[in-house]
């Protein structure tokens, strides 16, 4: 089994910036990808940005350029970041974290990100 807990969401305005954090309860080296998804209101969840056990990542188009997802170099916080400049309305969403692990999918609860003026 694997837990997933999300931080850093929030309020922010246009053009900011906010950093979500994802825990995980094991070594995150032994997952095959890591990613971050959203879930815009009304919508479908979509891929933000994933991280695959290599280093290797990949982002959805929206996002490129602005968001950034990274893995901790302390080895013992288990944790992937997304890094988020440059917000826009259109980012607003709940944000969760995913762990594809043994053949199976895992996933945080979420946070919420709000981009507003």
């Amino acid at each position: 089994q694997v837990q997933l807990v999300e931080s850093g969401g929030g309020l922010v305005q246009p053009g900011g910036s906010l950093t979500l954090s994802c825990a995980a309860s094991r070594n995150i080296f032994s997952f095959n990808v890591m990613g971050w998804y959203r879930q815009p209101p009304g919508k479908e969840r979509e891929l933000v940005a994933a991280i695959q056990s290599g280093g290797s990542t990949r982002y959805a188009d929206s996002v490129k350029g602005r968001f950034t997802i990274s893995i901790s170099r302390d080895n013992a916080k288990n944790t992937v970041y997304l890094q988020m400049n440059s917000l826009k309305p259109e980012d607003t969403a709940v944000y969760y974290c995913n762990a594809f692990w043994a053949g199976l999918n895992y996933w945080g609860q979420g946070t919420q990100v709000t981009v507003s003026s």
